[in-house]
């Protein structure tokens, strides 16, 4: 292998991949040639997934991950290893959302959020990257939000916390410079995914309302999950040397009088 050559056989860790964007990155890593390790906290649907993968004649392995547990994510990281070997991507893509205004939303909510999406990701970044920095290459992908840049009403708690996941991954790649290891980040727009679909329908109406109130939303469709998916793809298939991020992906309005 040459200096900047990345190497044949390159295993790919997707957290949060039970569905959504998470399921989709894992089988558009896995399309693409990486060997593939899924975790989420409903183990038996990255299990399926898993097996669906390897149906088609690509390597994967689930294991169940709590990123806001420590333990859970340095068992996870041991497993992956001994299943694949070291670990050259990793996408922190585990996230939790509620609506609410802010004025009702109790600390513990707040605080949950807090422990998903941004001490995750950190979390991961310790199980994971020292062990880049070593080899002098990898990748770690954190899948944002457009709220990072442009906070939305009655999500606040998730406009605060992807807003500091960006400011933690800015950080990191400065601290990353020549390391060969990148941190990069994409940034979904209005996505269809399993997030939010538990919310109470009355409550999804009145936010929905409100992103339109403030032109948040200017058109009514949503990117498909496999769109992200592919965005992240492109990023770490990158050849060495390159380096792309931030990523925006946001769906197209539909066309006019076509």
């Amino acid at each position: 292998m040459g200096k900047y050559d990345q190497p044949a056989r390159r295993p790919a860790v997707v957290a949060g991949a039970s569905s959504g964007i998470g399921a989709e990155t894992a089988k558009a890593l896995a399309a693409a040639g990486f060997p593939v390790a899924l975790g989420a906290r409903r183990v038996d649907q990255c299990e399926q997934l898993a097996a669906d993968i390897r149906g088609d004649g690509r390597e994967a392995v689930a294991h169940r991950l709590d990123v806001t547990d420590e333990q859970s994510v340095a068992d996870f990281a041991a497993k992956v290893a001994a299943d694949l070997g070291d670990v050259e991507v990793v996408v922190s893509n585990a996230a939790l959302i509620g609506p609410g205004s802010l004025l009702e939303t109790g600390p513990e909510r707040l605080r949950d959020e807090v422990e998903v999406n941004l001490l995750g990701p950190h979390r991961l970044i310790r199980a994971f990257v020292p062990a880049m920095v070593e080899r002098r290459r990898g990748d770690i992908v954190f899948v944002s939000s457009d709220v990072a840049v442009r906070a939305r009403p009655f999500m606040g708690g998730y406009s605060a916390t992807k807003s500091g996941l960006e400011g933690l991954a800015t950080s990191l790649q400065m601290e990353l410079e020549g390391t060969g290891v990148r941190a990069s980040v994409v940034r979904p727009g209005p996505t269809w995914s399993e997030m939010g679909m538990d919310w109470d329908p009355d409550e999804a109406a009145f936010v929905l309302n409100q992103w339109v109130k403030w032109g948040h939303a200017r058109h009514s469709h949503f990117l498909k999950a496999r769109a992200i998916a592919d965005a992240i793809s492109t990023v770490v298939s990158a050849p060495r040397g390159v380096h792309i991020s931030p990523v925006d992906v946001n769906p197209e309005a539909p066309v006019e009088n076509p």
